[in-house]
């Protein structure tokens, strides 16, 4: 509907905005989730991607607000996180994405790796295969959460001071025990894939010991991801590209809303009747966390 098309310009700068905001953090999460999208002329969908990124630093005790980004897109292909991150300098906490790999060759960006996904690898083959290394391992993972849990609120030099000291050696051990384990089994068996996993992205998975402001995981953006993966289920798809674009808009400005203590609707509502007198220029003036007491005092 034309309606719908005009809300969606008069809301690009404002989502403009929030693109901007995000990519002007040291350390950005990212993630991509599968969008069906209806194809031109015909009754069967492909296969789009929503490629979300997170700015949310506040387990390290950083007052700046929350925010995610969305972006659509018609296919998985590496260009896309390239094109987003082309300008972006700093941290950039993924999964094992093969398209990312490019991104940290060039050197400003550094990977920050995720042990929620390790602990999958591992759960699995515990699962298949009770006991044993895999149960080591999730034991040692669960000591590392067990310290996070400890210091989530933290200043970065607090967090980082505690996790040389306790996580460290932890870290070390398991590293020693991975390597010599692997030396001694099939490489086939489910077990040394896991263990390949791993030990492939050492460096990645143990720089937030050095660093405060990295988390364990990248379960913070995996947490905004997840209501488009149930939502999925109740439209079943997009109608287009272009609705794909628009789709990834409305999640961008939801999000960021909910992450920042705002009612969407109330915020949405709100944004709408002044957005249009509003001055482009400050347009980030009606970013949520700028606009939270306007909308709470109604």
């Amino acid at each position: 509907a034309d309606w719908i098309g005009q809300i969606c310009r008069l809301l690009r700068p404002l989502n403009n905005a929030l693109q901007h905001y995000v990519l002007q953090a040291t350390k950005v999460h990212t993630d991509d989730t599968p969008v069906p999208v209806l194809q031109p002329g015909r009754k069967s969908t492909k296969q789009g991607r929503l490629w979300g990124y997170l700015r949310d630093d506040r387990p390290s005790a950083d007052e700046q607000a929350p925010a995610v980004w969305f972006s659509y897109s018609p296919d998985r292909k590496g260009q896309w996180p390239a094109l987003h991150l082309a300008d972006y300098e700093g941290i950039l906490q993924a999964d094992a994405y093969a398209g990312y790999e490019a991104l940290y060759h060039k050197g400003k960006i550094v990977e920050a790796g995720c042990w929620a996904h390790v602990r999958r690898k591992f759960y699995e083959v515990d699962k298949a295969q009770p006991g044993g290394l895999a149960l080591e391992v999730m034991e040692s993972i669960a000591t590392l959460y067990g310290i996070e849990k400890q210091i989530k609120g933290k200043l970065p030099q607090e967090r980082c001071r505690v996790r040389q000291a306790r996580a460290g050696p932890v870290l070390k051990q398991l590293e020693k025990r991975l390597r010599k384990v692997r030396s001694e089994i099939p490489k086939k068996l489910p077990l040394a894939k896991a263990i390949h996993y791993a030990l492939v992205r050492w460096k990645a998975l143990v720089g937030y010991v050095d660093n405060g402001l990295i988390e364990i995981d990248n379960n913070a953006i995996e947490r905004q991801i997840r209501p488009i993966a149930l939502g999925r289920k109740n439209y079943l798809f997009a109608g287009s590209d272009a609705g794909g674009d628009r789709a990834a808009m409305m999640y961008s400005l939801i999000n960021t809303a909910k992450l920042n203590g705002l009612d969407p609707e109330a915020y949405l509502k709100y944004v709408l009747s002044v957005i249009a007198d509003h001055s482009v220029a400050r347009v980030d003036e009606l970013l949520p966390w700028n606009v939270k007491d306007k909308i709470d005092a109604k």
